[in-house]
């Protein structure tokens, strides 16, 4: 769904120009000696494997389980995430201040970057290209309701809407509602439930 945002426009043949273009520069980088040819693989790799939504979701699943741990991850994301079994660097590139807004049912929050596309890399991987577009950071902010609306997110009046705008220096992200249903699914069937879209506030958690 968010791959077509409606707001969104895009060339059909957008990942070609930019596979080309990165090509080029990476050519470009390694003539010149700056990285190796290896370089950009391995980073890619990082972010596949090491860094990604994944650990947003063990996180969010653990403090749907974990009443104690949700305040810890409230009051200081980047010190719980020390508590968990991930890999080093999660308070490193991208992530070095990352705090989470909480939805209720009296409040839904969603994160937005006004200035360019900070995002909270290590917990929720990289952010989609509709995120990084014009329209959806000037509507989103002006006018929340219809774009939420838009994603298939549909809000009774009464919910406040609630926009964080992450910045580079601090990476906001979402803890979203855990659905109904779930009380006997273990915090592994949990995490499974989790996307980068509800963890950004423009989905709800489907089971």
């Amino acid at each position: 769904m968010p791959s077509n945002y409606p707001g969104f426009e895009h060339s059909p043949d957008r990942e070609a120009l930019s596979a080309a273009k990165v090509k080029a520069l990476e050519s470009l980088l390694i003539e010149k000696g700056i990285i190796t040819s290896n370089t950009v693989d391995t980073i890619l790799g990082h972010f596949e494997t090491k860094m990604g939504p994944f650990n947003g979701a063990k996180l969010v699943a653990r403090a749907w389980v974990d009443p104690a741990f949700k305040e810890r991850l409230l009051a200081d994301c980047n010190a719980a995430c020390q508590e968990m079994d991930f890999p080093d660097g999660m308070s490193g590139a991208e992530g070095e201040h990352m705090r989470i807004a909480e939805n209720t049912p009296e409040v839904h929050n969603v994160i937005v970057c006004t200035l360019c596309s900070c995002y909270p890399w290590p917990t929720l991987g990289l952010p989609p290209y509709w995120f990084k577009d014009p329209t959806f950071r000037a509507r989103v902010t002006r006018e929340p309701r219809k774009v939420l609306s838009e994603f298939g997110v549909e809000l009774d009046n009464s919910v406040e809407i609630r926009i964080w705008d992450t910045s580079a220096q601090i990476r906001w992200w979402v803890l979203p509602m855990r659905p109904a249903g779930t009380d006997d699914m273990s915090e592994a069937e949990l995490a499974e439930l989790l996307t980068p879209e509800a963890m950004m506030g423009v989905a709800t958690v489907k089971v």
